[in-house]
């Protein structure tokens, strides 16, 4: 059977194929061995550098551009030359190692250098190097971009709506009124304090052996200083983050600080896609009718906050996903253990239904609209709500009771406006406190709320 989006194991790279594509030159099969071939290619040029290395002279630009070109040019046909070559030795790093000597082997002066491709080397000095680059990338131009704009419309609503009256409800019962600004503002504020995190996230990489004491480079060459040419290369050249403490595997913990706080982003998202959709479910918000877009296949009034759902979703199983890698992939038997090697593998499926997660999110958030109407009339049924104020004001001036006396007069009761002036004209109040308790409103309530709002 032909392998299509129809035929995929799973959505990611099936029915939602359009939404993880630009995820696919960093997260995929393809992406892994062009990042491991520049890893390569950048190592044997930092060997030509240095001085102590004799044998590999320093590559001129010709030879330098040479490369270069084999990186720029690397294709998914060329891909498949490497998998050829694995399909015979059963290892994919080797195949990359052999498929660059191959083409070295056709330049008359870079033939000579073929042997100090992968130099040294053990194939997790390349996979740790390539993974973080992988994730680098992905992560800064894809990722972060995304959610940033996600997190400025946040800012742009919680302003628009900052002054738009709303019940609030604590244990889904009515409470003290807010605005709609001021609960997206909350969010925002969430969002923005975890992407500040991600974006000083490091991203930690190796090149140091077998066992992280490059045994095999001091004998080769003992008075080269590998651990900074390794630092330098780590640093300057792949522009990661250094690890000098490894055994054959960078430890991985960055790996989940990074999955962590996708957690946290994604757990974030989650609970802001459930209260939309309460929202909807409120009449607090309408969503934009699509045109040709079905809502339900029997029910034609129907419009479905789908995209909410669907975010929700999806926003869980990255989450699993994310808390597995974050989990198992610190722990590795002894000095390494191919446990990780398998589960890396699959980075890209955490990151596909995170970018499924936030395309539904950004289109659900696209199709909203407020509907003041409905938060105007929560708040005009539930004059009980001024209880709070009332028996706030009246410990100010020393009242006894104040809480049990709003509670029997409010609990269990349908409380209007007349009933609460008339509790106030009862009260030893100062003539101009009870004004201004009378002038409250459930839609005045507020405290700061629009200052909060606007703040963000």
């Amino acid at each position: 059977m032909r392998l299509t989006p129809l035929t995929a194991l799973t959505p990611v790279d099936g029915r939602y194929h359009t939404k993880t594509a630009q995820l696919a030159p960093y997260l995929s099969e393809f992406g892994l061995i062009r990042h491991r071939l520049a890893v390569e290619l950048k190592w044997l040029q930092k060997l030509a550098d240095e001085p102590g290395i004799t044998e590999l002279p320093p590559l001129n630009g010709e030879e330098k551009a040479f490369l270069e070109r084999m990186l720029s040019e690397f294709t998914v046909a060329e891909a498949e030359k490497v998998k050829a070559i694995e399909a015979t030795t059963n290892h994919d790093v080797k195949a990359v190692e052999y498929y660059i000597k191959d083409a070295l082997s056709q330049h008359p002066k870079l033939a000579k250098a073929a042997e100090f491709t992968h130099f040294a080397c053990t194939s997790e000095d390349i996979n740790n190097t390539a993974y973080a680059l992988m994730l680098k990338n992905a992560v800064q131009q894809q990722l972060l971009p995304t959610l940033d704009a996600i997190l400025n419309r946040l800012r742009q609503m919680a302003h628009e709506y900052a002054n738009v009256p709303m019940m609030a409800r604590t244990h889904g019962q009515p409470a003290t009124p807010t605005t709609l600004g001021k609960e997206l503002a909350n969010v925002a504020y969430r969002l923005q304090r975890q992407l500040g995190m991600l974006k000083q996230q490091p991203y930690l990489a190796k090149i140091n052996g077998a066992v992280g004491n490059y045994n095999a480079h001091l004998v080769a060459y003992p008075n080269v200083d590998w651990q900074r040419l390794a630092e330098a290369f780590v640093r300057q050249d792949l522009g990661l983050d250094w690890n000098p403490y490894t055994t054959q595997i960078e430890p991985h913990d960055y790996l989940a600080e990074l999955f962590h706080n996708l957690i946290r982003i994604d757990t974030i998202l989650l609970d802001l896609a459930r209260d939309i959709w309460g929202y909807i479910s409120l009449g607090y918000f309408k969503q934009k009718v699509v045109a040709g877009e079905v809502g339900s296949s029997t029910m034609p009034h129907k419009v479905n906050p789908i995209d909410f759902e669907n975010a929700e979703g999806n926003l869980g199983l990255a989450n699993a996903l994310f808390n597995h890698l974050g989990e198992k992939l610190p722990v590795s038997r002894f000095q390494r253990d191919l446990t990780d090697s398998t589960v890396l593998r699959s980075l890209g499926s955490p990151f596909g239904h995170l970018a499924i997660a936030l395309a539904s999110l950004q289109k659900g958030l696209g199709k909203l609209e407020v509907n003041p109407q409905a938060m105007a009339r929560d708040l005009n049924a539930n004059w009980a709500l001024l209880a709070e104020p009332i028996q706030t004001v009246m410990r100010r001036y020393g009242i006894d009771n104040p809480y049990e006396k709003l509670k029997q007069l409010t609990r269990g009761s349908d409380i209007d406006q007349a009933t609460l002036h008339a509790f106030i004209d009862t009260l030893a109040l100062p003539a101009e406190e009870k004004l201004r308790l009378k002038q409250l409103t459930p839609a005045t309530y507020l405290g700061n709320a629009i200052e909060q709002a606007g703040h963000i």
